[in-house]
């Protein structure tokens, strides 16, 4: 058997085992300053990635590192406090390994979110982009290598990575909540630098419409391994290189906590009417 196959089911053997038996409808991927969502689930079980078996370790010291599972209304969920990244010296595949694991563990779709710098003049600080189809600046790929069968096709379409049945109901419940939800081109680099005045004007000019240093990868082989996903993205900072003031995590952190209640409530909305 191959390796990360035996991983995948090592781990997802392990949790089964932690959390009793529990059956994950919805994974949720927490973001940079993106936390709140945890107020509004009912935890069964919460799981430290250290004690994970082939799980990498958080080096990024705002994001907390637990893997819970719980119910969101009557819908089980799987909630990642925290992703991994390619800047931390991870290889795409250790960065995508978690969603591997859910699916193993039964979940169906999965919900991203990011924090993301907006290029586009029309988004502001705090806005929330659902993100509509995105370009990858990544240096590698979680597909590269000997392909594996078991883990699905190696020339993976990407014609629409983004469901579309998801991002229509995200939609409806941000209709219904009464908050904003704009719509949007992201565009993922390496990091862990933010950009200079000439890059952002370059990847604007690619149709890009906010960037960031994640998410690409997970949605790469959710749509290799059949999970519908919706991503929406946190926009922290304003990219006019015309007008870029100096910008550091501490307020990109703050912006993004603003922000957080009102993705927590449409995303807890949405994952609600799954059933």
């Amino acid at each position: 058997m191959n390796r990360i196959v035996e991983a995948i089911n090592e781990t997802s053997a392990y949790l089964s085992n932690k959390s009793s038996g529990f059956k994950p409808r919805a994974g949720i991927v927490l973001g940079t300053g993106l936390g709140a969502m945890v107020n509004k689930i009912k935890i069964e079980c919460s799981i430290p990635y250290s004690e994970i078996p082939h799980f990498p370790q958080s080096t990024v010291e705002f994001h907390k590192g637990n893997l819970l599972f719980g119910h969101l209304g009557t819908v089980p969920v799987v909630v990642m406090q925290g992703r991994f990244h390619y800047y931390e010296g991870y290889s795409m595949q250790q960065i995508t390994f978690p969603v591997r694991v859910m699916k193993a563990l039964g979940v169906q779709e999965l919900f991203l979110s990011n924090a993301a710098g907006g290029m586009n003049p029309d988004y502001k600080k705090g806005d929330l982009v659902i993100i509509e189809d995105h370009i990858n600046l990544l240096p590698d790929n979680p597909l590269r290598g000997v392909n594996t069968p078991e883990l699905g096709e190696r020339f993976v379409d990407m014609s629409k990575p983004y469901n579309d049945a998801l991002r229509s109901v995200l939609q409806e419940k941000a209709i219904e909540k009464s908050i904003s939800l704009k719509e949007g081109v992201y565009v993922s680099v390496m990091g862990p630098n933010l950009e200079t005045r000439a890059e952002y004007r370059w990847l604007r000019n690619t149709g890009a419409d906010m960037v960031g240093m994640s998410t690409v990868p997970e949605v790469i082989v959710a749509n290799q391994i059949g999970l519908k996903c919706l991503a929406v993205s946190v926009i922290t900072d304003e990219c006019d290189p015309d007008h870029l003031q100096p910008v550091n995590i501490a307020e990109i952190i703050e912006v993004a906590g603003k922000a957080d209640e009102k993705l927590s409530t449409i995303f807890s909305a949405a994952i609600q009417a799954l059933v």
